[in-house]
């Protein structure tokens, strides 16, 4: 049956209201129950929440995107493009693993270990570099739990590990202090691992399925035997239209586009996890990789998840992508490697990876891990358009970094330990920024996918933001000669209509400076260090 969504203003404008809005696939309660409180699953109910404070006051996150798609070392989505004949990750995989036919992703899980994991020592490596909340994977696209879980028996305390990475996770967190942030992701596995259904079309195996098409009796004998793969991979039901098509999921993510509808069983299974992980490590913070909410708009399990999350924490953050202006008031908008150019009203983030979101060797190998000077410039720029910065930095399978992740980390921390005042618990100013990268139109595609733009800032891109005592400014980069023009300061300019009293240098002390018509003019010492100079000025 086919059937139109309705905005909320269009339900207001016919006299209905958000409570008697139904879904083609509702979710079941018969396990776990949505917390009840303040909040219901309307998007009226849930605009009432507003993104607390202290996540406006942390600015800067770290998370470890890591699990067992870290083993191959090919980097993000290897379990699903480990079944794409004559793909890089199909073909390391064959080579070093089997045919997905023989050795498939489940075959894969025992191998992730996590021997050198050590939570504790991570965490407060973390902070150390200004980490104020600390994010964790519970579940990727891949359906395995990195926790004891009691609805999916593919999960790390039974298979890989044999460890409760989550629990172990939440404790690290706890002791340094920090907020404890969950992603959830297995809610796209029903379409993300349809490749696991087809089989080679080409060579010596032409024809033979791939292992995503196995159930429990076909284990007899096998390590898994007992195990049912179709709890892993989620197949039992037909391909979405043209997903032969390896890029046709991007436009079936929203569940549109001839995506096959899940079940409601599979619905139900996704909520029961994700409020077992709420209720047993009470994080303050949960992120989607969805558009809007999970199954929005086909079912309203994500509206209960985020109802369960309100109502259980009120100071809990839950994010969503690609979100209109009237579902930024319910959520917290989440920008996946980009930003908007401008200064947005509602707090929000942007999430990006110093290099692939899961373990890549040959990333790694190439050196194209993003600098200490890139994710600076970027911190600056969101934190200048009331956003914050939620940084991955990727693990090996064994639960360490490499040592260019390890001088990346040395370079963050003492630009962090310097200019940290510039950054937490502050606000935008009046703009965000001057200069040619903040005058351009840069568009967000999709859920981000921008942040090519940090790439080419100079000092002549300057960035704003304040207290209630200091204005700072950032250019984003140290001027050759020394000599900075602040434009936005100049006599008599609206923005900043008293004149300029002093202009501290962070790591420096005070410096000389010249209030003109064209700006303020300053004359920057020898860089004090290798990013970007900070400049306080008093209100």
């Amino acid at each position: 049956m086919k059937r139109i969504l309705l905005s909320l203003s269009c339900l207001v404008a016919m006299g209905m209201t958000a409570q008697q809005e139904t879904y083609p696939v509702p979710v079941s309660e018969e396990h776990e129950k949505m917390q009840t409180g303040q909040y219901e699953p309307t998007w009226q109910s849930l605009q009432t929440h507003e993104t607390p404070e202290w996540f406006r006051n942390a600015k800067f996150g770290i998370w470890a995107h890591w699990g067992a798609q870290c083993v191959e070392g090919s980097g993000d989505w290897m379990a699903r493009e480990l079944y794409m004949e004559g793909n890089g990750k199909y073909k390391y995989h064959v080579e070093h693993y089997g045919h997905p036919s023989e050795f498939g992703y489940k075959d894969v899980l025992p191998l992730f270990k996590a021997e050198k994991w050590n939570p504790e020592a991570l965490v407060e490596r973390y902070k150390r570099c200004g980490a104020q909340y600390f994010f964790v994977l519970g579940n990727h696209h891949d359906n395995y739990d990195l926790w004891d879980s009691k609805y999916q028996e593919w999960n790390s305390m039974h298979i890989g590990p044999k460890r409760d990475i989550l629990k172990e996770w939440a404790a690290a967190a706890k002791k340094a202090g920090l907020p404890l942030g969950i992603s959830f992701h297995a809610d796209h596995a029903w379409t993300w691992f349809e490749p696991s259904q087809r089989y080679d079309l080409e060579g010596e195996k032409a024809g033979i399925w791939y292992d995503g098409t196995l159930t429990k009796e076909d284990g007899k004998g096998k390590w898994w035997e007992g195990l049912d793969p179709q709890n892993l991979y989620q197949q039992r039901h037909p391909m979405s239209k043209g997903s032969w098509d390896n890029g046709a999921i991007h436009g079936q993510w929203d569940w549109s586009h001839g995506a096959c509808r899940p079940s409601q069983e599979f619905v139900t299974n996704f909520y029961d996890r994700t409020l077992d992980a709420i209720n047993r490590y009470e994080p303050d913070l949960i992120y989607f990789d969805v558009t809007v909410l999970p199954f929005y708009p086909i079912s309203d399990a994500g509206l209960k998840i985020a109802t369960h999350m309100y109502n259980k924490n009120p100071r809990g953050v839950v994010f969503g992508k690609i979100l209109d202006d009237e579902q930024k008031k319910a959520l917290t908008w989440d920008v996946e490697r980009g930003a908007p150019n401008e200064i947005v009203s509602q707090p929000w983030q942007t999430c990006n990876c110093i290099g692939d979101w899961h373990y890549n060797t040959s990333v790694y190998k190439n050196n194209r891990y993003k600098t200490a000077t890139f994710v600076v410039r970027e911190l600056v720029d969101v934190v200048s358009k009331n956003g914050n910065l939620l940084l991955n930095i990727p693990l090996r399978a064994d639960g360490t970094y490499d040592e260019k992740a390890s001088a990346f980390l040395d370079e963050l921390e003492v630009w962090m330990a310097q200019n940290g005042e510039s950054i937490f618990g502050t606000r935008p100013w009046v703009r965000f920024g001057e200069g040619p990268v903040a005058d351009s139109d840069i568009k967000i595609r999709a859920q981000g996918f921008n942040d090519g733009m940090y790439n080419d800032m100079t000092a002549q891109d300057i960035r704003f933001n304040q207290t209630n005592k200091y204005l700072y400014v950032t250019p984003m980069a140290w001027p050759e000669d020394g000599r900075l023009l602040i434009k936005s300061l100049a006599k008599g300019s609206k923005d900043f209509p008293k004149a300029v009293s002093s202009v501290y240098l962070l790591g420096h002390g005070k410096l000389k400076a010249r209030q003109t018509a064209d700006g303020l003019e300053v004359q920057l010492p020898k860089p004090c260090n290798k990013i970007a100079p900070v400049l306080r000025i008093n209100q």
